[in-house]
């Protein structure tokens, strides 16, 4: 195990690029942020853990150390052995991570997210104040509030979002995608062979456009077109959506 401290009086830009294991990073109040190494003797030598003062990087080096590639999109990771990072870090930080197959956790208040993952789960507990973007391979996403916007691609794989600020768009295959609420701006998802479940805030305005084959289409909530569905003075929801072998619903956000 290696543990590094660094001072971070103010919040700061966390990237961990890792091939496998597990991340687990927690924002907190104070004025350090400390990153913990557990692993193999030949991980932790190739593992740097850098501060220049604005971004905190915690990378394994060499594309291949081991000699086996894992590939998603610009991300290329050799694999060898499980690499437990354990960070902590001012609220308000920025988080990046990307992994050929760790699993991700996030605990407290971020100012955004980008992830990058092939066979990881990713769940985060807490707030992203801003934006979250989401590529998974054969990993389950579980977000809880969103100020911002919402971007996510994933592959045999469900997404859900309990809260969402503002806009969503997201394309999925075998895999299921819920947003849980969301009530402005503009939801546009696509799914092969999953379902797609978009909760609709109270007072929220809803225009819909959506189409399935081989699924069923439902509404629960009045549609701006439908008679006794007059608009009222809160937001519009415009939500654009396509499935394949999946059902595509709209409901009301307890």
């Amino acid at each position: 195990m290696t543990e590094h401290r660094f001072p971070t009086p103010q919040p700061i830009e966390l990237d961990v690029r890792i091939p496998s294991g597990d991340i687990d990073v927690e924002t907190v109040e104070g004025d350090e942020s400390t990153v913990v190494l557990e692993g193999s003797e030949k991980l932790l030598d190739l593992t740097e853990v850098t501060y220049d003062g604005h971004r905190l990087l915690v990378e394994l080096r060499g594309k291949t150390p081991f000699g086996i590639t894992i590939s998603l999109g610009d991300l290329s990771f050799g694999s060898g052995g499980r690499l437990k990072v354990k960070a902590r870090v001012p609220h308000g930080s920025e988080a990046a991570f990307a992994t050929a197959s760790a699993d991700m956790k996030l605990r407290g208040r971020v100012q955004s997210l980008d992830v990058k993952s092939a066979s990881g789960d990713l769940v985060v507990r807490g707030e992203i104040e801003r934006d979250a973007t989401v590529k998974t391979v054969s990993g389950d996403v579980l977000l809880e509030r969103i100020g911002g916007a919402l971007q996510f691609t994933t592959v045999s794989g469900d997404v859900v979002a309990r809260s969402v600020g503002r806009s969503v768009e997201g394309k999925t295959v075998s895999g299921d995608a819920r947003i849980e609420s969301t009530q402005e701006g503009s939801v546009t998802v696509q799914s092969v062979s999953g379902d797609i479940e978009v909760g609709v805030a109270a007072g929220t305005n809803l225009d819909v456009d959506a189409g399935s084959v081989s699924g069923d289409l439902s509404s629960e909530v009045p549609l701006g077109s439908e008679p006794g569905a007059a608009r009222g003075d809160g937001p519009t929801l415009v939500v654009r959506g396509k499935t394949v072998s999946g059902d595509f619903r709209v409901f009301r956000a307890g």
